[in-house]
């Protein structure tokens, strides 16, 4: 029974339970809730909501029920006397939630509830969608992807998203995240630019039909739907039509671009006024200051805009992202102009790494949820978890009471478990070409996080027995599913392990379970370490590196340990495939999916052991360094072949049954080699790789018994200069010359330069031009070449940033993303300085650096080696990877 005119929530709730009576062989008739003539026999189910409070007074009076003062927003309150049920939500939310509820407990049970009283812990729990794929279109940049059929025809399919919107609700979700770079232009239409249109009319029709459809399902189960958006991104036909870049990290704000996103901002308002906005002020700003700016002076008026021409004086939901931006600096100037804010920010940055975030990223997340609005924890990529299946509902539990204990957050944003960049699919490689969906093989991984979302503190015992009923009744094997969960627990150790002990970085740059070359592990500075990613994605402990040092200087040992790792991971590899293999034989259901469980169990132990050989053989390397005792390098083969041993074995493990390692396949994905044009994204491509570099070792290891020298300055050639037309006006270069002052207006004298470099020439720039204006070189080439630019050390306000690829996805645009040289030039007062490389073609070319001090170092043909120059003493320079070359 319910009352006329309760909400879509409500009734989407009922309609549930009553399928679920249904199941069970309940026979029910449904009425309206009338006070004056309830039934006198029978069982009677109340559904009410909370602003029903005087009717529901006087019912409980009559039937001796006491209800909660305060139920809270989207709890419920369930309680039985005799023959009465009745379910009371705190809002229409909760009226929903309850009957899921209800529902669940009479699939279990075959009694109604004497008493259930249940409300969330966080306020927003939700999971996202990426209209964006694993590949650049051609002719734009990242992120830009218009909403079409051809793009994303999964994005017109109604029965999917009933489907997806069905699984958010039935794990207590409510909101859904949709992420792409610029999507006003492919669902608003502006008066003042209409050329700026992505898509044709059709499929703009296609577009608003599909909106509207998506916000009211979505609606129906208590679901906010919010939009989100890079900047800063103008549509395609927009740059097209004032002959500017759709994307530039180093443009300044202007009158027009400020316009045009205002204004289609206010229009999407206007159009869906339902439909929140998730905003990240990067990757495409230049500093703190203009993210302010733009936030305050173009992105909050133009929702104002857009709510004054509806007449509506409340305030929706704005979150704005702390990717990429002072998060602070922007809240604390924003929240005057705009009081209903929320912040978001990375849990572990791109990965799943630990229980226990420390460190100065947790900090950010401490000075957000401190500002009063509601913080929310985003569970992100999760580059070291792709693709293999990771459902350890322990450590997510444990991940969400870190989030409430340690960041103060109090909302979750969850990404995929993997395959991010090619929804809705998995990357399983299926018979005939099918593809298996993510909803349907990911299934723990939402429930898990759902369910610790709404509570996270819950006794261990009874969520063993919830988490064994769940497989159990998935794969149709009873009790015995405690093996498969003991599997899902051991392999949800191996790579946050490993990851937050051995990775370059968290991020999307890294495909981890694509294992890692021998110099990444000798010599990981080389690889551009992404600041704070060690000291806040978990515990206290040594790199590889550090732990050798401390092990020949005789220092004592900090924390969680290398060696330590490795070993822990395999005994969870053994541990996972001992349980899984206890399980086969007593599953009666999902079979094919048990099957391709058991082989990435499989998968992540073979992993450990590769992962844990190669380190022991990175130590003994690294051991050389201190002992000058070519044993050590012997010692280190045997454990470089057993490497390859287990990883071919993974190969063997992944051929058939994986089309790919990472879903994102361009030329962003540097770690443990260039994904460029989706190459180098499965283990059989990698093997090959793996076995060169041994035998590279091998080659070296008998010049060096032979009496052969390490790889010395004396060897390497100056880079030839190449002739180029620069336009920029009065250009002025000058040589590198030992004692010449090299940036006019601070002290700056050159002591040594790179042999490489000591025919090249650097570009007059006054340091103050550079800091408030830029560095912007236009020129002509009529042959291709590379410019060379000398970045600073150094995280200083003054000095030009060095391309970072987790802040700034067009960080490798042109090639930049990782230096050529590094520690190239030693001058006097200055951090070090390392060289990149920006590679063009034959034609014309304006290339902007963004604001700061860098060094304009020439143009040159010549192929460049990279090596660690090391004449700033600021780094690891002695390092043995020339061994594996």
């Amino acid at each position: 029974m319910t009352l006329p005119g309760s909400s879509q929530q409500l009734q989407f709730g009922v309609e549930y339970l009553k399928k679920s009576l249904l199941e069970k062989d309940y026979r029910f008739s449904e009425k309206a809730f009338d006070f004056g003539h309830l039934p006198d026999k029978g069982k009677m189910v109340i559904v009410l909501e909370e602003r029903d409070s005087l009717l529901m007074k006087d019912f409980c009076k009559k039937y001796d029920i006491t209800i909660p003062e305060e139920i809270g927003k989207e709890g419920f309150y369930i309680t039985t006397k005799k023959n009465v049920t009745l379910l009371c939500g705190g809002d229409p939310s909760g009226a929903l939630y309850g009957c899921y509820e209800l529902a669940d407990w009479l699939k279990e049970k075959n009694t109604f509830p004497e008493e259930i009283r249940d409300v969330p812990e966080m306020v927003l729990r939700g999971a996202c969608v990426g209209l964006q794929k694993p590949y650049l279109l051609p002719g734009r940049g990242v992120y830009e992807y218009p909403y079409t059929p051809e793009n994303f025809p999964w994005f017109y399919d109604k029965n999917l998203w009933i489907r997806y919107l069905d699984m958010l609700v039935e794990n207590r979700m409510n909101t859904l995240y949709l992420w792409n770079g610029h999507p006003f232009a492919s669902l608003v239409k502006l008066e003042d630019y209409p050329f700026a249109v992505e898509v044709d009319e059709e499929t703009f029709k296609k577009n608003e039909e599909m909106f509207a459809f998506l916000t009211e399902e979505a609606g129906k189960r208590g679901i906010w739907v919010i939009q989100m958006f890079y900047n800063i991104i103008v549509s395609k036909p927009f740059a097209e039509h004032y002959g500017i870049k759709t994307q530039d990290r180093n443009r300044p704000i202007t009158p027009l671009i400020s316009d045009y996103t205002r204004k289609s901002i206010s229009a999407f308002i206007r159009k869906y006024p339902n439909v929140g906005l998730l905003v990240c002020l990067g990757e495409a700003m230049a500093t703190y200051e203009d993210d302010v700016r733009w936030f305050t002076e173009t992105i909050i008026p133009g929702v104002k805009d857009g709510l004054q021409a509806l007449g509506r004086t409340d305030e929706p939901p704005i979150i704005l992202r702390a990717h990429d931006t002072d998060c602070k600096m922007v809240m604390e100037k924003a929240l005057p102009l705009y009081k209903n804010l929320y912040t978001m920010h990375k849990y572990n940055g791109e990965s799943l790494t630990t229980y226990e975030p420390r460190g100065p990223w947790s900090e950010i997340h401490r000075d957000l949820s401190a500002l009063g609005s509601v913080h929310i924890d985003n569970v992100h990529i999760l580059a070291n978890l792709e693709p293999f299946r990771y459902g350890s509902p322990d450590f997510i539990r444990k991940s969400v009471q870190a989030m409430h204990r340690v960041h103060g957050a109090n909302g979750l944003h969850l990404y995929p478990q993997a395959s991010y960049w090619d929804w809705p699919y998995t990357a399983d490689k299926l018979p005939n070409g099918e593809r298996l969906l993510q909803i349907d093989r990911d299934w723990i991984w939402y429930k898990s996080w759902g369910r610790y979302a709404w509570k996270a503190d819950r006794p261990a015992d009874e969520e063993e027995a919830y988490w064994i009923k769940q497989l159990g009744d998935f794969y149709g094997c009873g009790k015995d599913a405690v093996h498969i969960l003991e599997a899902y627990e051991q392999t949800g150790e191996i790579s946050p392990k490993l990851t937050r002990r051995f990775a370059i970085t968290e991020g999307n740059r890294q495909t981890f379970l694509l294992g890692m070359f021998m110099s990444q592990l000798v010599n990981p500075y080389k690889y551009k370490i992404y600041p704070g990613f060690y000291e806040s994605c978990g515990p206290e402990g040594e790199k590889l590196i550090e732990y050798v040092e401390k092990k020949w200087k005789k220092e004592p040992h900090v924390g969680e340990l290398p060696l330590d790792i490795v070993a822990q991971a395999k005994e969870h590899g053994d541990k996972a495939v001992t349980a899984i293999e206890k399980t086969e034989k007593k599953v009666t259901k999902n079979k094919d999916e048990f099957s391709r469980l058991k082989n990435d169990v499989h998968c992540y132990r073979e992993f450990a052991y590769f992962f844990g050989a190669k380190v022991r053989a990175a130590e003994r390397v690294l051991d050389y360094q201190y002992s000058n005792n070519i044993d050590d390098l012997e010692a280190a083969i045997p454990f470089m072949e057993e490497s390859l041993k287990h990883y071919r074995k993974l190969v063997s493990l992944t051929r058939d049954t994986y089309l790919y390692a990472n879903s994102m396949q361009t030329a962003q994905r540097r770690i443990p080699i260039g994904g460029d044009d989706g190459k180098y994204k499965t283990w059989k491509e990698l093997f090959p790789l793996y076995e060169h570099e041994f035998k590279n070792f091998k080659k070296n290891l008998r010049i060096l018994k032979t009496g052969g020298n390490e790889k010395g300055i004396e060897t390497i050639s100056p880079l030839v200069p190449a002739e180029v037309i620069l336009m920029t006006p009065n250009a002025e270069w000058k040589p590198l010359v030992k004692g010449r002052h090299v940036i006019p207006g601070i002290d700056s004298q050159l002591k040594e330069i790179a042999p490489e470099l000591k025919n090249m020439k650097v570009l007059k720039l006054e340091a103050e031009f550079q800091k408030k204006k830029g560095t912007v070189i236009e020129f002509e080439t009529h042959d291709s070449v590379k410019l060379l630019v000398g970045y600073f050390r150094t995280d200083q306000k003054g000095y030009a940033m060095a391309p970072v690829l987790e802040t700034n996805a067009s960080a490798n645009q042109y090639g930049q993303a990782e230096p050529v040289l590094m520690n190239a030039l030693a001058i006097e007062n200055q951090p070090a300085v390392n060289i990149h490389a920006y590679s063009f073609p034959a034609g014309r070319h304006m290339v902007s650096l963004g604001k700061g001090i860098c060094l304009i170092l020439g143009f040159t043909q010549s192929d460049i080696e990279f090596r660690n120059v090391g004449l700033m003493d600021d780094d690891f320079t002695a390092s043995v990877d020339w061994l594996f070359y």
